[in-house]
């Protein structure tokens, strides 16, 4: 039977033989490489998720060692006859509000002109108009109209008074001077310096139509007048706005709302945390069960660092616990609002300093200076967040470490393939000696049959 190889039909030296010797080689030697690159690039997944989850932790803990949290204030009032705002870290405190006169602006007219093009002079010369202590000079011409007038004192004294004209009836056009502010001392007055001016519409038939008047108002019963309805420099930080007459009882107090939804937020995200790395870090004998880190003694470090900062953060005065903070055995956080709000009823200047930074007031009478539990945390997590920190550090052995094992599976499978190319050579040589031994090998046959047969 004749042999053959690589093509030739022979079951010897075939293409097939060497693809089988190459799948063997590559379960053995390649094989080992991929699964390796599978398992680091699992890594850097699982670092991924939790980095993202160490961020949002870490945010957390930013939003609640900020000292401006405790500053905000929350207003709510009774009545309608003022509105009140308050700035943050503005008085905490309760009072009323009575309204017994609203401020006004002063309104002025002057006398009738039969049409608003009407000239207002016989020859040039100017008007004086006086405000509120200021003087402003209009100067005017023989040409010059009601309307024209009206528009010199809005460019000239618009900051002050605002001109209008209106038309009362028929044949009946008046100039309306009205003040910018409010108060008693917005009284106008107009002078015709030089004497030329038409007819008196403008000086002595000049009448008040509203008088400006100062705000009257009790503030827990203490009578205060002010020029404006809108008042800032009552008590330092508060806003209020004169609406209507009437009592406003207010209530200034802090934002507790945003404090406690910032410590839900905490509290959410360290539980995520928690969670993330327990699963990350489980210890299993069965490779489904166990975490990807369970042998990482960074990830491992980190988990033990989330787990202890909350009892050991406090700076000797106390710890979470005693503003309604607890961990249960697996590791869950929770929070009791109700020991938390007392404790801000109690004395929130010691809440602000136990968690943001500051003096904290012992019972003794003497105080601590603290760098605040959730400034502690932060600091203590950020040996880890931060950048270039022992994070990112991990996360760069990883991708070190495929880009390495990557460039090893290519030089394996550059190294196989070379094998395999000198094995095809080799085996397409072997195949032509024993084509030719094939031949030689029938041509003997033929001999010895035809031999056989002539002897017969």
């Amino acid at each position: 039977m004749g042999i053959s190889s690589l093509g030739v039909g022979s079951n010897i030296l075939t293409q097939d033989v060497l693809d089988q010797l190459r799948a063997a080689d590559e379960s053995s030697i390649i094989k080992p490489i991929t699964l390796n690159i599978a398992n680091e690039n699992d890594k850097k997944s699982a670092l991924d998720e939790i980095d993202a989850t160490m961020k949002n932790l870490s945010d957390s803990i930013g939003e609640l060692k900020d000292a401006t949290l405790f500053d905000e204030r929350s207003v709510s009032a009774t009545g309608t006859s003022a509105v009140v705002t308050a700035d943050n870290n503005s008085d905490i405190q309760d009072f009323s509000l009575n309204v017994t006169q609203l401020a006004t602006k002063e309104i002025d007219e002057s006398g009738s002109f039969g049409a608003k093009t009407d000239t207002i002079a016989s020859d040039s010369g100017s008007i004086n108009l006086n405000i509120d202590g200021e003087d402003f000079t209009i100067d005017y011409d023989s040409t010059t109209t009601l309307d024209d007038l009206k528009d010199s004192i809005n460019k000239i004294a618009g900051k002050k008074v605002s001109a209008s004209i209106a038309q009362i009836a028929s044949g009946d056009f008046r100039l309306f001077l009205s003040s910018v502010d409010t108060g008693s001392n917005q009284a106008i007055t107009i002078t015709d310096n030089s004497g030329n001016l038409s007819g008196t519409q403008l000086t002595d038939d000049l009448s008040s139509v509203q008088t400006g008047v100062d705000a009257k108002f009790e503030f827990n019963s203490q009578s205060i007048e002010r020029s404006s309805n809108t008042v800032d420099d009552l008590v330092t930080g508060y806003h209020i706005s004169l609406k209507e007459l009437g009592k406003t009882d207010v209530s200034v107090t802090q934002n507790r709302d945003d404090i406690m939804s910032k410590i839900d937020s905490f509290v959410k995200q360290y539980n995520a945390a928690i969670d993330k790395l327990n699963t990350m870090t489980k210890s299993s004998t069965n490779s489904k069960e166990r975490g990807i880190f369970s042998s990482e003694s960074t990830i491992k470090s980190m988990k033990s660092t989330v787990e202890n900062m909350i009892s050991s953060v406090g700076g000797g005065v106390g710890s979470l616990y005693d503003f309604g903070f607890s961990v249960d055995r697996s590791g869950v956080m929770t929070v009791d609002k109700s020991t938390l709000a007392d404790k801000l009823d109690e004395n929130p200047s010691n809440v602000q300093a136990f968690f943001s930074g500051g003096d904290y007031e012992n019972s003794d009478g003497s105080t601590t200076t603290l760098t605040g539990a959730f400034v502690d945390m932060s600091s203590q997590l950020g040996v880890y967040t931060k950048f270039n920190g022992t994070l990112d550090q991990f996360q760069t052995s990883v991708n070190n470490r495929i880009t390495q094992i990557e460039d090893d599976k290519t030089s394996a499978t550059e190294r196989l393939d070379s094998k395999y190319e000198i094995l095809k050579k080799k085996y397409t040589a072997y195949n032509l000696i024993i084509s030719q031994l094939n031949s030689v090998s029938n041509t003997f046959t033929q001999l010895a049959n035809a031999k056989t047969g002539s002897a017969n």
